[in-house]
């Protein structure tokens, strides 16, 4: 959906969608060196949930790229093929800058956040094993089944790239530098919004398989978040020890205060996932992407300006 946005004498414009775009990673460079723990005020739990999420993203874009890498051998579609690897080296920066940022703004803030990546570091280890199932044709199913879940989760994240973009971090006076991470991250999302379905729909696999597979990665997304916000907010000592439900319960009180997206508009976004005639592009903006990539202050700084 192409959204509108405001010039600077506060009119409507739409922005003119560019077509293709060629994906290529981007240099980033951003400092959390005084960054509060709580960088949305005022919305501790809406920042722990935001943080644990992108923190743990790192070792699922290194799956998505591993998977990648050995499907590309199969694509003979040689714009497929161009886009994949865009594709992939954006997930790698993601996966870098992610682990480098989050981790070293946690733990400046006394978080020790080594158990957690543990945790998911252990699960993607597992999945990997696949990799060396004796059988050729077996480790084909697997890697297939792979791009499906990659699908579903990149339409997941594609909507929160589209959130994320749209959303008035300003009017909570939300720390510019975790804004700008996250709204670089959430563009080239967008950006490459179409990827993974395209592929997905390259190797044949269909479409209800990736509504199936779609509803597991929701569900599992969720699932993470919660219990890996859970673990941010026990360690921090100006909160209570809530539990998973309790954290729930917050993340609703603060979805009603529009601090974060809500459950609704999540749901919807997964109809449209299911809906007949679906198209990623159907999610966000490639121009307000683009835009918002060309000005973001962290590629600005990386290129010296």
């Amino acid at each position: 959906m192409v959204r509108n946005t405001t010039d600077t004498t506060g009119v409507q414009v739409v922005p003119t969608e560019p077509g293709e775009v060629v994906l290529r990673p981007r240099n980033v460079q951003f400092d959390t060196s005084r960054t509060p723990l709580h960088w949305i005020p005022n919305e501790p739990i809406v920042s722990h949930f935001i943080s644990a999420f992108n923190l743990l993203l790192p070792e699922g874009e290194r799956a998505f790229v591993d998977t990648f890498t050995r499907a590309l051998p199969y694509v003979k579609d040689d714009k497929i093929r161009e886009a994949m690897i865009g594709f992939m080296g954006q997930e790698a920066v993601h996966a870098e800058t992610h682990h480098k940022v989050l981790g070293d703004f946690l733990e400046k803030n006394g978080l020790d956040v080594r158990p957690a990546l543990t945790q998911i570091e252990y699960i993607t280890h597992m999945l990997e094993r696949t990799n060396e199932l004796r059988s050729e044709k077996l480790r084909y199913r697997v890697m297939v089944e792979k791009l499906a879940l990659i699908a579903g989760i990149e339409h997941f994240t594609a909507v929160l790239g589209d959130w994320v973009l749209n959303h008035p971090f300003e009017k909570f006076n939300a720390d510019p530098e975790m804004v700008d991470l996250f709204r670089w991250h959430g563009a080239e999302e967008v950006e490459h919004r179409s990827v993974a379905y395209d592929v997905a729909r390259y190797f044949q696999i269909r479409r209800g398989h990736m509504m199936l597979t779609f509803v597991l990665a929701t569900m599992l997304l969720v699932g993470v978040m919660l219990r890996y916000t859970k673990f941010l907010v026990r360690q921090d000592p100006s909160l209570p020890n809530y539990g998973v439900f309790g954290v729930l319960r917050q993340m609703n009180k603060a979805m009603k205060r529009g601090a974060f997206l809500r459950w609704r508009e999540l749901g919807k976004s997964a109809l449209e996932f299911m809906r007949p005639g679906f198209s990623p592009d159907q999610v966000g903006s490639t121009a307000q992407a683009v835009a918002y990539l060309s000005t973001s202050p962290a590629a600005k700084a990386a290129a010296g300006y």
